[in-house]
């Protein structure tokens, strides 16, 4: 009966990291300062635009780096 708890407590964690993510995406919007800071790149030609948000993936790289890093500390 113990794996059952341990599997229960994975799928409880699971469950809120896709509530957090579908929160996120649904004010995506809203937020200020993704997509617009600083080391993000934007090329804009005639026919295309490329963008590269670095500044933002390494924010949300650290961000979940410390979620798992408590998460795990149990």
């Amino acid at each position: 009966m113990e794996n059952f708890n341990g599997i229960g407590k994975a799928v409880f964690i699971i469950g809120l990291i896709i509530a957090g993510i579908g929160l996120v995406l649904m004010f995506f919007n809203k937020i200020p300062f993704i997509g617009k800071l600083p080391g993000d790149v934007t090329i804009k030609r005639e026919n295309f635009t490329v963008y590269f948000p670095i500044a933002t993936s390494i924010i949300f790289s650290i961000i979940l780096s410390l979620i798992f890093y408590f998460l795990r500390r149990e």
